[in-house]
């Protein structure tokens, strides 16, 4: 075949897929489309949706499928070959949508189009509406020193996230703990045991081996009974990238601070205040006094519960334990042995009844008895790694809606974390409908020898969660690329449709659905089903306290104009943790260096954003809860007003069309066990 990245149908040949394949494919596809762009602003015929705005999508849509896949396998399958073509061609990337969004004489023949085109459907101009506010937030209207200046700013910054990621995935990766004794490992389950004893094996090392990778990580702070290994652990993951690290060779203080102050100068030249005003012009959020108001009356609310809960621990820690002075390596521990005293309950009972085959089936049996479809897996598609699955989801009528890839497990060269991207979305384009494809990436535990990869409820719960974020990409039946899908759609409202998804992992009969021992197939006892259920509220309110550390860390980090200065960062969190935190960590810890959401990942000033939408999705889920989890019109007024709308309109019209009126607080309340916050 000729180079696999300039395919304009089907799917990407990953196999095929070579690093001195990338540029060539970019040069092509960026000189196609600013000679077209240039031919056509010259015309003077009038233009309109159908010769201006239609090309533009097709020409948006092949880089698009050109970037996506190169941009997945730098995330999943990462090589140093990868990592520097990457990196080289990301600010031309970058450049080129800057230029795009200042080109002026494109700004007013859309203006053009939006005002004097009277075919246009209101989809088409809320298409319109959002192209023409990020042309204004890329500085189209700024004078040609500033415009390039901005270009310059917007060239750095991709720069600047990709080496923080690169920075945080290699300091993750480096770092190995090899265990010779076993009574040092006291404590830990079998299931982490043998984790641990298979990374070894990998690695061609004698005994056991402990990484940072989220399961190992995890599975050590909650079991261990060793201090010194949780330290040790503890001490590793909360320092990566930074200064305090063993291997400071990756310490991401001078990235973190030069984004600052391009933010912070990039806010000025479009005449805000602070970058957080940027942000939030796109968003659900009136602006950014709302946006702290609500995480502040959040913490009034909660922080006098977490209090009482932080207590708890540190009584458990001194009576039942001995330990007088309980740290932060500590708390998952000590939290984990009192959920098992409070409830005879811990996360691991439950995790033979959930093999990851099982887990699968349950959710395509929910999602296919929600929305009335249809899932099944196709063999014979180019994959990245042999771990990796392909499925179809089709349509009442039979016909092909979308299709995605599961990607379940932690592995070296991947980057942490959980996330939905995609490869491309819904277009209905002259030569027919481009189907959308979606990538659904987790790290939960790996399959260990002969045994399944047996999950914890959380990566239950952490799978649920992509997958609402893929259901909205691709059950969608908007045919307009820009607001298809997940795009359009105002960010402090996207993480509506995957919140919505957790709420089904505590129901019993979804439960059925999802449970099976992975010996005896017997589904998950009522006795232990409700104990957990006992349990699901245990340090809620801790949970929600470090949520808002993170949100309103964030929202003060873009709200300061200084926040580069030296030392800022490390003075606003410790003001932050002042404020809301209950558990304050040791002074060694640097969490904001490995914080790839607000520095690498789109969530600058729009952390906020998770517990923001976790209101809008439980009120939704309470409708369910009113009227009968499996009602009908329920799930078919959720697909219609949510998941297929995209960003078609505004995020809360779509709310108030499946709500019948604005979201309110309790159902979050109550969800988290907090009704008398309210």
């Amino acid at each position: 075949m000729g180079n696999p990245l300039l395919v304009a149908e089907g799917l990407p040949p990953f196999r095929h897929i070579a690093p001195e394949q990338i540029k060539p494919a970019l040069d092509k596809v960026l000189k196609q489309n600013r000679d077209w762009l240039v031919q056509r602003l010259a015309q003077t015929q009038a233009p309109d949706w159908d010769n201006l705005v239609y090309p533009l999508n097709e020409q948006a849509n092949q880089l698009e499928r050109l970037w996506s896949p190169v941009s997945h396998l730098n995330a999943v399958a990462n090589t140093e070959a990868l990592r520097q073509v990457y990196n080289a061609n990301l600010p031309r990337l970058s450049d080129y949508h800057t230029e795009m969004g200042q080109n002026l004489a494109l700004f007013e023949a859309i203006q053009q189009v939006r005002s004097e085109d009277e075919c246009l459907d209101a989809a088409q101009r809320k298409a319109l509406d959002d192209s023409l506010l990020s042309f204004r937030l890329s500085g189209v209207n700024l004078p040609p020193d500033k415009k390039q200046r901005f270009r310059e700013i917007s060239q750095r910054l991709s720069e600047l996230s990709s080496c923080f990621s690169d920075h945080v995935l290699d300091a993750t990766d480096a770092w190995l703990r090899q265990v010779t004794d076993q009574a040092e490992l006291a404590g830990l389950p079998e299931s982490a045991l043998e984790m641990a004893a298979q990374a070894a094996r990998q690695r061609d090392l004698e005994g056991w081996v402990l990484t940072l990778d989220f399961p190992s990580y995890y599975a050590v702070m909650s079991y261990a009974d060793s201090r010194e290994l949780r330290y040790a652990l503890y001490r590793a993951y909360a320092t990566r990238a930074s200064d305090q690290a063993e291997k400071p060779d990756w310490d991401n203080g001078a990235v973190m601070r030069e984004i600052l102050q391009l933010r912070q100068e990039e806010a000025e030249l479009l005449g805000y205040a602070n970058y957080a005003e940027v942000s939030l012009a796109a968003k659900m959020a009136e602006g950014t006094q709302a946006v702290m108001d609500f995480l502040h009356d959040l913490a009034r609310r909660t922080r006098p519960h977490a209090e009482r809960e932080y207590a708890a621990v540190q009584q458990f820690a001194r009576d039942v334990l001995g330990i007088e002075d309980l740290q932060a390596w500590d708390i998952s521990y000590v939290s984990e042995k009192m959920k098992q005293a409070r409830f005879d309950f811990t996360d691991e009972m439950i995790k033979p009844y959930f093999p990851v085959d099982r887990v699968i089936e349950g959710l395509f049996a929910l999602v296919e008895r929600l929305y009335q479809v249809r899932i099944e897996p196709k063999q014979g598609v180019e994959l990245w790694h042999p771990d990796v699955r392909f499925y179809q989801i089709y349509n009442p009528d039979d016909s092909l809606q979308a299709e995605f890839y599961l990607d379940l497990y932690a592995r070296k060269a991947k980057r942490g974390g959980a996330w939905m991207s995609d490869f491309c979305g819904r277009f209905l384009k002259r030569q027919g409908l481009q189907t959308p494809v979606a990538f659904m990436t987790c790290n939960g535990t790996p399959p260990v020898g002969d045994k399944p990869a047996l999950f914890t409820h959380d990566e239950v719960v952490t799978l649920f969660h992509e997958f609402g974020h893929g259901l909205h990409h691709m059950l969608t039946q908007v045919d307009y690329p820009d607001i298809a899908g997940i795009n359009g759609v105002e960010w402090d409202a996207v993480e509506l449709p995957s919140q919505f998804m957790e709420n089904w992992c505590w129901e019993r009969e979804v439960l059925d659905m999802l449970s099976g021992h992975w010996q005896t197939g017997a589904g998950l006892p009522e006795a232990l089903y409700q104990k957990m259920l006992a349990a699901r509220h245990f340090q809620a309110a801790m949970g929600i306290v470090r949520q808002l550390e993170f949100s309103l860390f964030d929202m003060q980090l873009h709200l300061d104009t200084e926040a580069s200065q030296p030392g800022r960062i490390e003075a606003i969190l410790d003001a932050v943790r002042a404020e809301v935190a209950v558990i304050r960590p040791p002074a060694f810890n640097r969490m904001a260096n490995s914080f790839s959401h607000i520095f690498a990942g789109g969530y600058a000033a729009g952390y906020y954003s998770y517990k923001w939408a976790e209101v809008l999705s439980a009120d939704a889920y309470a409708r369910f809860e009113e009227e009968g989890l499996f009602d009908g019109s329920a799930g078919q007024d959720f697909l219609n007003e949510i998941l297929q709308q995209g960003g078609s309109r505004p995020a809360m019209a779509s709310f108030v069309a499946f709500r019948g009126r604005k979201p309110r607080i309790d159902a979050f309340l109550r969800h988290n066990g907090l009704q008398d916050a309210a």
